[in-house]
């Protein structure tokens, strides 16, 4: 169902822990599974970044990690859930919707994880090829009567892309036709006229994106924007939802900002993982900021000031901890009964 990915440091730092101690099988080592998504965004490279960072840090003290690819957001709810995965990278929506049991699991609380920290924003990118743009916004896929990939199945992508489109009443398989492809594969349709757009939401810069602008060019490719109204709109939906300008020069030849819509991301994990472990994760997470930013961009969003902000479902005790030893006020809604 997915790929893991282990990065050369995860394998080199855990044996060379294991083997230089007095006695390996004294101490038991933790090796945590992070589910990320598919491969173009920016959930995959951040969730590499967050385990190699765990694997140089960490490893002394027994705790090492593996980030693989998912479906995302859906996927990532279900191998929590199933214990596959310790932690998961999250849209804030499908967050909110699992944990209340609303949306997508209508009437089926999902109560068995705690966010850790908010990452960075997931930001709507609705890529439509310029022969198709006629306003610019949003509402130029109502009546589009072509094939646009809404992600792959049981993705956030895919459940996102649903709840924005469902809001605006442009009906999938009436308006669009869907393909359910991952970011890469949608581009590469795109790029081959297979498709008329696609959906990728991501921390900009998103390499899938800047792939497209680069081959296809600014004057063939369009990301479309959304109004005001259309925003009110769709936060009526899930109030998870707000204004996003991404700014000129993001993508190749963007001379325009563009203004769509964003959610957070955030990192969960499952209950039952200890809380002094997620306290330690949490604490080389910030006291190693400036690694994650070599990795990507989006991650400049990650500070102490937001850590918490937008957080859909309660903090585990561990992180929690460590937020109010730095000072960070946490509202009653955020505290673990």
């Amino acid at each position: 169902m997915f790929k893991r990915v282990v990065s050369f440091v995860a394998v080199f730092a855990l044996l060379l822990t294991v083997f230089s101690a007095p006695n390996v099988f004294a101490k038991k080592y933790k090796n945590y599974i992070i589910a990320t998504a598919t491969p173009g965004g920016t959930y995959y490279p951040v969730g590499v970044a967050i385990a190699t960072l765990i694997n140089v840090k960490l490893a002394k003290k027994g705790i090492t990690a593996t980030a693989i690819t998912s479906a995302g957001s859906g996927e990532n709810i279900q191998l929590l859930k199933n214990k596959e995965a310790d932690f998961a990278i999250l849209q804030g929506l499908f967050g909110a919707m699992a944990y209340n049991g609303k949306g997508l699991y209508k009437g089926k609380p999902q109560k068995f994880f705690y966010a850790v920290t908010a990452l960075w924003p997931n930001v709507e990118h609705f890529s439509l090829l310029k022969k198709y743009v006629k306003t610019g916004n949003i509402m130029d896929l109502k009546g589009l009567h072509e094939r646009f990939s809404i992600g792959k199945r049981g993705s956030g992508t895919e459940g996102s892309g649903k709840v924005i489109l469902g809001a605006l009443g442009i009906k999938i398989g009436k308006d669009i036709y869907p393909v359910y492809l991952g970011y890469n594969a949608s581009i590469d349709a795109m790029i081959n006229g297979r498709i008329a757009g696609a959906n990728t939401p991501a921390g900009p810069p998103v390499a899938a994106i800047t792939r497209l602008f680069a081959k296809e060019g600014a004057d063939k490719v369009a990301i479309l924007n959304f109004t005001d109204e259309q925003l009110k709109k769709i936060d009526a939906a899930f109030p998870v939802w707000y204004r996003y300008i991404i700014k000129p020069n993001t993508y190749p030849g963007q001379k325009k900002p563009i203004y769509t819509i964003a959610q957070p991301n955030f990192l969960a994990v499952r209950k039952g993982v200890p809380a002094q472990d997620v306290y330690l994760i949490v604490k080389t997470i910030y006291e190693n900021l400036p690694f994650l930013h070599n990795i990507h961009k989006a991650t400049y969003f990650m500070s102490l000031k937001n850590a918490i902000n937008g957080l859909p479902v309660p903090l585990d005790p561990g992180a929690a901890k460590y937020y109010k030893e730095q000072g960070v006020k946490i509202p009653a809604r955020l505290i673990a009964k």
